[in-house]
């Protein structure tokens, strides 16, 4: 039997992500939760934060972020940037992370990520506690060694990537099929 539940965002669990803002002088990495896919094709994506955030006029005035996926050994820095203001410390010196210069846009991006999505904000939707910056994506860097040098494709299970779920972090688990597997001929 299901109940009627107070009206929420139950919808877990999400990628645990680093979003680095700013230019090479001045930079700041904070947690996002709400974080996904907009559109295929031309590459979208979105991230929501709230207006009071220390990063938000730094995304607003460079129009610019890239988002960078955690993996198990960035779980305490992906948490500890999400509860701790830029406005009182440096993120990337109390992190540890190592801020590199981006390639298609001014934020940095993250070195110890597998994964790093340089994005340019094409639109800016008020929402109400959050707004979000919907993005195009600009550039992917990609670590060399989680690429299949036969096929091409960036093996993210072997990234160790981590997830959050309504305040959890986890380990991602075992796959269980892939898409298209429940038609697939036999």
């Amino acid at each position: 039997m299901k109940v009627s539940w107070k009206p929420g965002t139950m919808i877990y669990p999400l990628p645990a992500v680093l979003v680095s803002c700013g230019d090479e002088n001045h930079s700041n990495i904070f947690t996002v939760a709400w974080v996904g896919t907009v559109c295929t094709n031309p590459p979208m994506c979105y991230i929501s934060v709230r207006p009071e955030r220390f990063s938000y006029p730094l995304i607003k005035e460079q129009m610019e972020f890239t988002i960078n996926l955690t993996t198990e050994p960035m779980a305490r820095a992906t948490d500890w940037a999400g509860v701790r203001s830029g406005l009182d410390y440096d993120k990337w010196k109390e992190t540890g992370l190592t801020p590199v210069k981006g390639v298609k846009v001014s934020s940095p991006y993250i070195a110890e990520s597998p994964m790093c999505i340089e994005c340019r904000v094409k639109e800016i939707m008020r929402l109400g506690s959050h707004d979000m910056f919907i993005a195009d994506v600009v550039n992917v860097l990609a670590e060399d060694s989680l690429i299949d040098p036969e096929t091409g494709a960036f093996d993210l299970g072997a990234a160790g990537l981590i997830n959050y779920s309504h305040g959890h972090y986890f380990r991602q688990g075992e796959e269980i099929g892939r898409f298209g597997w429940s038609v697939k001929k036999k």
